[in-house]
This record gives C-alpha cells, structure tokens and sequence, in this order.
C-alpha cells in the first residue's frame, strides 16, 4: 500500500507538472498575437479643439485596431478598422461622403509624401506640386471643421511603412481584409486621452529703435512694421508655417537688422521712431494683436504714422499686394502706396492695391492691418495673397514647409519694405536712391535669411502649445534684442472662443498578427505534444496500467460496499 500510495503521489505530481505547462502555453498562445512587431513609427494627431463650444477634429487619441487600405466593398464594416489612405492616391469626394455620413470608423491613418517635408533640389518645377498642395489644402480644410468621434494621425511615407501598406493590400486583394479572425497587421498608439489645455496663452514681442529727437522736437512720429509668427495647421506638431507666417518673421528680423546699423549712428539715424512688433493669435482673428494695441497709451497709438504688416511674402514671383481698409484715396494710404510702387518698378515687379471695408460689429479679421483700423490707426497688409483668408486658412498647414519657400522672393520683399520705409523717412522719396544697395555694407543678408528661416521650418508655433518661455519665444525675443532697445514680451489669454487639446504627437507601434485559426491550429498541436509526452512518461516510469487506470471511472461506493 505504501509503495502503491508513493506512486500515485509521483503521478500527481506528473499530472501537476503537466496542467502548469499547459497554463503556461495558454498564456502564451494568448500572446501571440502581439508576439511579432514590425515598425514604430513618428504620428502626428489631427487638432482637437472647441470653437464657441461646438467640438472639431480629432476626438479620440488611443488606437488598437487592425489596418485596412482602400477601396472597400459597398457596406464593408470599418468600426474596428485603422484606414491607411496615402495622400498621393487619395480620393477626396469618397472621403468627404464617408465621413459627411458619419459611418463608424477605427481610425484614419494619412500618409504625407516625404518630398514636402525638406526643400529639394527639384524645388516647384514637379508637375504634381499644384495637385499636391491643392489636395493638402483641401484635406485640411475638410479635416478641422468637422467632429471625427475617432483617431486621426498622419505620418510620412518610408520604406517601412510602405512595406506594410503593401501587404495590407494584399491580403485585402485576396477578398481576406485584416480581423481578429485572419490576422495582419494591428496598429496600436497607447497614449491618454487629450485633456483641455487650461489657460493657453499669447506672446507678443515687441521693439524700439528711437529715432533722432531735433531741438524744439516733442514727440517724433512713428512706423510700425509687425509680424504674426504663430501658426494653425490640421498637425499642430508639424504646423510649421513656413510661408504663412515664417516669411513674414524673417522679413521683419532683416528689416530690424538693416535699421539697427543705419541708427546706430546719429548721424545717419532718421527722425522716425520705428516700432518692431512680432505678435502671437494670428490664426485667431490676430487676437494678439488687437491685445498688444489695447496695451498702447494714447500718445504711443496717436504717434503711429502708418504700420506695415507682413503676412506670406515667400512664395511670390512678380506680384504682390497692399491690403488695406481705408480707401486708396486716403492721404497716408496713397503716400504709401506710390512709395512701395516706386521701388517695386526698380525691382520689376508689381505691387497691386485691395480694398476691404471693415465691419466692426464682425468678429471676423482677415488681415492683421484690421485691427490697427479699429484703433483708428492707419495700416496695410503686404503679402502674396490676393484674397483674404477664410478663418484658420492659410496659416501655416501641411503644404506649408520649407520647400515651398523661394528665398529670392524674400530678399526682394525685404527690398522693397526696406527701401520703401528708408526713402520716406530721410525724404529721398523720387530721387532713385538705394540706400540698402546690393553689395554694399546694408545689403539684405541672404545667410541670416537662410538661417531663420530654416529654423522656423523645422519649429511648429502654434500658439497653445507653446509655453511662455518656449524655446522659439526665447530666440525671437534675443534676436529682436541684438537689433533694437526696450524689448519686452505681453502674455496674454487666447480668447475664450477658443478652447484646445493636448495629445498632438505619438509613436505608433504596427504589429503582424496572426489569425486566431493559426491560434487554434498551434494549441492543437501543443496540446496533442503535452499529452504523448505525459503518457510516454507515465508508461515508462509507472507501465501502461497505471496510464489506463487514470482514465478510468472510479468505482462507486456502493460497489465496494457489495
């Protein structure tokens, strides 16, 4: 009896033995499916944000769903379904009806060309850049005015993820799309929901060249020459404006530069105060602006003779334009006008003039020279554009990188800014005078051009993402530093229409899954294993009998009782 007792411990323990393995290969087997990880890839979050209390973009941030590509069979269920959809193949009319009809979806996952991200040799000369921008415009547009209950990201297009792409299309091809039960490809982005930014804030950054104060003098006049420098995109983490507004930016950092020697000296310093402003909200009805003139005292504001703003000034080839709000007519318009025009002949191109009334019960500001004609203060707009933006248009979008940019159209919008502003305020107006003549020592600088304007390409600046003390904020606030006085910032709060969300950028993770037959299929085969193992060891260490008794039904009590 003890003998026999010992064994059937050494059997249980056998048994025990068994059952933990078998655990353990289940728990496996439940793995499996996100075993085998392909790629991570850089993503970037469509905006979410509120605007009078009605949400747009992107509600949702985490992803865990299987991928899919288009088309799609009529009816096909997405609900659990991460779409790639390749910018350069994309069909916006399918797209737009898809979602104007609110069908469930995993998530969308863009795929932006690599070509648009640095400046290429090509430059503008590829017959699909006018496609491609009017594309990217269009999806932008669509994107961020309307309400997405589900994740959006874009990412640029490489090797690894075109590889994945490919097989996803071809398992779609063979009429088995990717589901928990075929296997393929999982997209996963493990992030926290997006909570509301609290208390987003505004930057202004502003800065002083006196001008020469003459006896009996009391208060000279003064030009302002103002910059927005943040930017609103469909990306917030790619937003980097590079035209809308970084031309603008650079323009007025030269033209700071250029006054800075001419006053450096009494002699040559001009008996105008000249006003640098670099101003946040730009998007926002340049909410920034009106805010920094409502910081004027009376006798700054009634000082401003004319302001110029510089809004998209880097992608023009012989024609720009002068927005303004008062008729051509008006004195101080005119005058400005005829002296942009005169250098603008001496440099072969064209500056047209547009004029748009204000209405000061809108809300709506298209232009930033608004907001000065609300104050009562007389102001244009130069840029490229020749129609003023609708809201959150044309402020810095995907298009809007590096390699759109000509740095020649720069320089010759600096030259004409430059120029312009010098002739008026030393009186040299019709007298053909270049004062920042090529090749001399006032020439526009093509290096300290390249150099910012590089750095504000690869620097996203919208405005509720960047901290006070924002890296970007600090170099602004330097470089206006090296070339005028009295620098000093304004933090301001965006205005309370406007309401914006964390969670812009992430690391998607691809997985090759397999599908839930090859599960079953692998526990198959490793529970057939487990058990010819368990009855080989038994055999040989207690004999067949003792392995048929285990399977045996125990007697009942009433037939040992008999």
């Amino acid at each position: 009896m003890a003998g026999r007792w010992r064994g059937g411990g050494g059997g249980g323990e056998v048994v025990g033995s068994i059952y933990s393995v078998l655990a353990l290969v289940l728990i496996l087997v439940a793995c499996v499916e996100l075993g085998d990880a392909a790629t991570a890839v850089d993503v970037y979050r469509l905006i979410q944000y509120d605007l009078s209390g009605a949400p747009y973009g992107s509600r949702l941030a985490g992803l865990n769903h299987h991928a899919g590509a288009a088309p799609f069979a009529p009816g096909a269920d997405l609900s659990r379904t991460v779409v790639i959809l390749p910018v350069r193949e994309l069909n916006l009319t399918f797209l737009q009806e898809y979602i104007t009809s609110k069908q469930p979806l995993g998530g969308l996952l863009f795929l932006l060309p690599q070509d648009i991200r640095h400046k290429s040799a090509g430059g503008n000369k590829s017959r699909n850049v006018g496609l491609l921008r009017s594309i990217l415009s269009e999806l932008e547009q669509l994107l961020i005015h309307v309400n997405l209950p589900y994740p959006v990201y874009f990412a640029y297009e490489d090797d690894k993820i075109n590889a994945v792409l490919a097989d996803v299309r071809r398992g779609d091809a063979t009429g088995q799309p990717a589901t928990a039960t075929t296997g393929g490809y999982k997209l996963v982005v493990s992030t926290p929901e997006p909570r509301k930014a609290s208390s987003p804030t505004i930057t202004n950054i502003q800065g002083w060249l006196p001008g020469l104060v003459g006896d009996g003098t009391t208060q000279l006049p003064t030009i302002a020459v103002v910059a927005s420098y943040d930017t609103f995109g469909a990306a917030p983490a790619l937003s980097v404006g590079s035209d809308s507004n970084g031309s603008g930016v650079v323009a007025l950092l030269e033209i700071a530069r250029l006054f800075s020697r001419l006053y450096s000296s009494p002699k040559t310093r001009g008996r105008y105060n000249l006003l640098f402003g670099l101003t946040s909200g730009g998007p926002y009805n340049y909410n920034g602006t009106m805010k920094w003139l409502r910081s004027f005292d009376q006798r700054l504001r009634e000082s401003i003779e004319y302001a110029v703003c510089l809004n998209s000034v880097g992608s023009w080839n012989n024609e720009l334009w002068l927005h303004v709000s008062k008729p051509p007519e008006n004195v101080y318009i005119k005058q400005v006008y005829e002296s942009f025009s005169e250098v603008a002949n001496e440099l072969g191109v064209t500056v047209g003039i547009k004029h748009k009334k204000i209405n000061i019960s809108n809300p709506r500001v298209a232009w930033e020279h608004e907001q000065f004609s609300r104050v009562r203060v007389t102001a244009v707009t130069l840029s490229e554009l020749s129609v003023a933006p609708e809201l959150l248009q044309s402020t810095g979008g995907l298009y809007d990188t590096r390699h759109i940019v000509d740095e020649t159209a720069i320089h010759r919008s600096i030259k004409l800014v430059a120029e312009s502003l010098a002739r008026h305020i030393y009186g040299c107006e019709g007298k053909n005078i270049q004062i920042f003549a090529d090749n001399s020592s006032l020439a526009v600088n093509p290096s300290y051009v390249k150099s910012w304007l590089d750095l504000l390409s690869r620097t996203p600046r919208v405005a509720p993402f960047l901290s006070k003390n924002d890296p970007i904020i600090s170099a602004l606030k330097k470089e206006l530093s090296d070339h005028t006085d009295e620098v000093h910032l304004q933090h301001e709060s965006i205005d309370g229409m406007f309401s914006f969300y964390d969670s812009t950028q992430a690391t998607l993770n691809i997985y090759q899954v397999a599908s839930v037959t090859f599960d079953l299929l692998l526990l198959l085969a490793l529970g057939s294993y487990l058990i010819l193992l368990f009855s080989f060891l038994v055999i040989t260490t207690r004999g067949l009998d003792d392995l048929i008794n285990m399977f045996r039904r125990p007697p009942s009590r009433k037939a040992k009782a008999a």
